[in-house]
């Protein structure tokens, strides 16, 4: 697909746009320039994002692909009735026929909070954001019986993404503990972590993997050593399996396959989407 531009259109942040398009366009051999264009909530608007997919459509000598999540109708038929690009419009692709289904109107709420302020879903998530922070790499004690999930390894196997990611997307409070030579040597957990058995869940990641991440931190340390690295997550996986810990892999995969799979064992009784 040379010389193509993909716009994500909406009238909230055009996150869900971008990422269902993403989504869709990962499906094929691609590489694109990609375009977003948030708040587009006016007609003036509207023709402003036209006249530039109409624009792209002269330079790339193809015309543009266009995801839209707009709910005003009214934005939505300038772009519909001006640009040159091939319209996905999600909304109308799924809300619609689901309209029908149902026989219920839509709210038709821009974004996924149309008021954050009075949203206590938003206020959650928040709330496990900030307990995410105080409780990354074991920096306190403090409430964690409070703790959705507690995800226990080595230095840089994936810990702080996968539980900012956690919050951030499910509203779940997400501790993290390291896993350092000090555990090894008592070859047991910690001891703050041993009454939450039923919260933890263990990543680890191939040495040599480890060992690179780690290199780019700490050039030629100790601690980046391959050597170090494979006794490190060698014994952390002895005392994932000894303590019974459900653990994985995160070398090859995606926070967000790590999140689903956390989820999928995990299974916390509070769970915001």
């Amino acid at each position: 697909m040379p010389n193509r531009t993909v716009f994500y259109i909406s009238d909230g942040t055009g996150i869900t746009a971008e990422t269902f398009g993403n989504a869709i366009l990962a499906q094929f051999e691609t590489t694109s320039r990609h375009v977003r264009l948030p708040f587009v909530d006016s007609v003036d608007k509207a023709h402003q994002a036209v006249r530039k997919i109409n624009h792209a459509a002269i330079v790339d000598g193809n015309r543009p692909i266009v995801f839209t999540t707009l709910v005003n109708m009214e934005v939505l038929k300038v772009i519909t009735e001006g640009c040159q690009g091939m319209l996905l419009d999600m909304f109308g692709t799924f809300v619609r026929p689901l309209e029908t289904e149902l026989q219920i109107k839509s709210n038709h709420r821009i974004g996924r909070f149309s008021d954050a302020s009075k949203s206590k879903e938003y206020q959650l998530r928040i709330e496990a954001i900030n307990f995410s922070l105080a409780h990354d790499d074991g920096q306190s004690h403090r409430d964690l019986e409070q703790s959705d999930v507690i995800l226990v390894g080595v230095s840089r196997s994936g810990k702080t993404p996968t539980s900012l990611y956690l919050a951030m997307q499910y509203g779940l409070k997400a501790s993290n503990y390291p896993l350092i030579p000090e555990d090894f040597e008592r070859r047991h957990l910690p001891p703050a972590l041993k009454e939450h058995k039923n919260k933890l869940f263990g990543l680890t990641i191939q040495p040599e993997r480890l060992s690179e991440i780690r290199n780019e931190r700490r050039p030629n340390s100790k601690y980046a050593s391959l050597e170090n690295c494979r006794m490190e997550v060698s014994e952390a996986e002895t005392m994932m399996k000894r303590s019974g810990i459900r653990w994985l892999s995160t070398t090859t995969k995606s926070i967000e396959e790590i999140a689903t799979t956390i989820l999928q064992e995990i299974k916390p009784e509070r769970l915001a989407y």
